[in-house]
């Protein structure tokens, strides 16, 4: 006998047919929904994409490892979204276009709220020039701030938004009354 609700066998060892006085028979159970694994020779970790070990076989790098392969499998994906690195394999190149791009604008986006001036001073060509900047990059700056602030100086030394003002410093003002 199964339980209907999980496709369990119930204990046999004490329950008897009460027609004969002879334990019910028991069989090998699978679970309908599932049904029962094929044995397969190689099963493929889908997080990493490597193969894993085959049983009995002792894994000679452990997790450090497969965190080592994890880290540079996620540092190429990066590169390709943020850096127009070669798209890795097993990825779409049309699709990882269009997040790149995607990935682009909202920088530039947030870029031009942070520095509204960079943005003036780039006016309608904002769109290509901030994609020239980006592009002449090795990596995106670790924040927006640091971001906004290299893209007006990048500007700047193309003569496309002029110098700051200079504003005096605090302690001037206490000159000034001596």
């Amino acid at each position: 006998m199964t339980d209907p609700r999980i496709g369990a066998p119930e204990p046999t060892s004490k329950v008897t047919d009460p027609r004969i006085g002879a334990p019910e028979p028991t069989s090998q159970v699978t679970d309908a929904r599932v049904g029962t694994p094929e044995p397969t020779s190689q099963v493929t970790d889908a997080r990493v994409g490597a193969p894993e070990p085959a049983a009995g076989s002792s894994d000679v790098e452990g997790p450090a490892g497969a965190r080592e392969r994890l880290a540079e499998a996620q540092a190429s994906v990066v590169a390709a979204l943020v850096a127009g690195a070669e798209v890795p394999p097993g990825f779409d190149p049309g699709r990882m276009r269009a997040q790149a791009a995607s990935l682009l604008s909202k920088r530039r986006a947030i870029v031009a709220r942070i520095r509204p001036d960079a943005a003036a001073a780039a006016g309608p060509d904002l769109a290509a020039e901030f994609a020239a900047y980006a592009g002449s990059r090795g990596e995106p700056p670790p924040n927006y701030r640091a971001d906004a602030d290299d893209f007006a100086a990048w500007l700047r030394e193309r003569g496309r938004m002029p110098d700051p003002p200079r504003r005096p410093r605090w302690w001037s003002r206490l000159l000034r009354g001596v």
